[in-house]
């Protein structure tokens, strides 16, 4: 047996083993490599060398953790360029990518919430790649307000007095209690002490706004009594939270909106209302029959309404505020809005949104409408356009009756009908599709339910139905 040597990474080797090491490549010799040459002049030499070294050390661990012949070890080595520039390319490659969301939840949030129309995405183009009025009055020759390019036309829109836009609803309502309510009493209904993603919770929101919650009335059941009873010269305004992302069902009771605004005008508390989605008018599907809209809660009385601009609103991420004139300005006029304020690209796509709002055509042009609008038949002649093709296959694909979901906390429980393509394999479990088909090259999100691998269209644009009828055909010809 060899004697033990240490290697100079502190790492005991056999003879054999350090014969192995000695045969690797220098970084000298392997930036001589016409391919890298030519890397080092696209990118950087400092890349080049980076990478050439992360691919040693993995060699080097290979060598460690194997029983090497000198032939594999050749063989690998040949390869160090290749694996260089394969480096470089996931190196200089975006984190964030495009999926395709297969799942049937709309408003996807770990997918990114609402996707953007592509009037939208022109409109980031020439904000993003010139100078704008972001701050400057056109008319007046002088600095303006950043928020007077969505006031304008939520004003129109919606009859409202005032808005103002923030980075999103959480940031929408922390800064309405700091500035209303600071050091003072906010009454908020025992059953809208909500939990969003990522384990937020409305008490600890309000707890860092500075303000102090008073509970009021219970789970199940609270009544516009319970809110005047709570009221004292202590408190500062009255808060309604639609719980978007739960119901609760059977033996409840809560205040219509307009009886919340009766207890308004008679304690002389602002009402404020956290809408959640962002659903500006009512809609007779019958899937967001719950969702408030936010058209009715201004008529109706409420002094400001809050919301997100990327779940049903179809637009950016964002917070708006909207409402009295003399609160939203309070709001504006808080230090904290230039620490929670959005950048031009966010107003750029949240004025083209509003835009098809006002031409009346939101329904027809904005993603998140028009997958909602889409019917069960529209969805099944894809999804069997997709089966046909991969017949004779050893895939077994199906078209199934299935349920899609609103998604981002909206209609909790509410199902929309759907066609699904159902897809499970003699061989591979629906575990191992699902990664596969998450691992294609544009990675495909899909649901699995009694183990087979469920695709919904609805929530797939129609010009990535080939992607996914072309990662399908290779799971069929690699399971075959």
């Amino acid at each position: 047996m060899a004697t033990r040597l240490v290697y100079d990474r502190g790492v005991s080797e056999t003879g054999s083993e350090l014969g192995l090491y000695r045969r690797l490549p220098s970084i000298t010799r392997i930036l001589r490599e016409p391919a890298l040459v030519r890397l080092s002049e696209e990118t950087s030499k400092d890349l080049v060398i980076e990478a050439a070294t992360k691919v040693l050390d993995e060699l080097r661990d290979r060598i460690a953790r194997e029983a090497l012949t000198e032939e594999e070890l050749d063989r690998l080595v040949a390869r160090v360029p290749e694996e260089v520039a394969g480096w470089i390319e996931a190196e200089l490659s975006p984190s964030l990518r495009v999926v395709i969301n297969a799942t049937g939840v709309v408003v996807y949030t770990n997918a990114g919430r609402a996707p953007m129309a592509p009037q939208v995405l022109d409109g980031l183009h020439d904000a993003g790649g010139r100078y704008t009025n972001l701050e400057y009055d056109l008319r007046a020759g002088s600095r303006g307000r950043r928020d007077q390019h969505i006031e304008r036309r939520l004003r129109s829109l919606l009859k409202c007095e005032g808005a103002t836009v923030c980075n999103n609803a959480a940031a929408a309502l922390l800064l309405i209690l700091n500035t209303l309510a600071l050091g003072r009493k906010v009454l908020v209904s025992r059953g809208e002490l909500i939990e969003i993603g990522g384990s937020f919770r409305l008490p600890d929101v309000m707890a860092k706004s500075g303000t102090v919650l008073r509970e009021v009335g219970t789970t199940n059941k609270t009544r516009a009594a319970d809110y005047l009873d709570a009221a004292d010269p202590e408190t500062a305004l009255i808060l309604r939270v639609h719980p978007s992302n739960f119901r609760i069902v059977g033996f409840t009771q809560h205040p219509t909106l307009e009886e919340m605004v009766d207890v308004s005008r008679r304690t002389g508390l602002p009402l404020v209302h956290d809408v959640g989605s962002g659903c500006l008018f009512p809609t007779e599907d019958s899937f967001l029959r719950d969702e408030p809209a936010v058209s009715n809660s201004l008529e109706a009385g409420v002094d400001l309404v809050c919301f997100s601009g990327d779940k049903l609103l179809g637009g950016p991420q964002a917070g708006l505020i909207l409402g009295r004139e003399d609160l939203v300005r309070r709001v504006r006029k808080n230090p904290l809005m230039r620490a929670l304020r959005v950048d031009k690209l966010v107003y750029a796509a949240l004025d083209r949104t509003l835009i098809e709002y006002r031409r009346g055509g939101f329904r027809r042009n904005l993603p998140v409408w028009r997958m909602l609008s889409l019917s069960a038949e529209e969805i099944g002649a894809r999804a069997e356009s997709l089966r046909t093709s991969l017949e004779g296959g050893s895939l077994r694909v199906d078209v199934v009756e299935g349920y899609s979901l609103t998604g981002g906390g909206s209609a909790p429980e509410e199902r929309i009908p759907t066609r699904l393509l159902a897809i499970s394999s003699p061989r591979l479990s629906a575990d191992r599709l699902e990664a596969a088909l998450r691992r294609f090259r544009t990675p495909i999100l899909c649901r699995i339910v009694e183990d087979r691998v469920l695709i919904d269209l609805r929530t797939v644009f129609p010009d990535q139905d080939a992607i996914v009828c072309e990662a399908l055909a290779m799971l069929n010809a690699v399971d075959g």
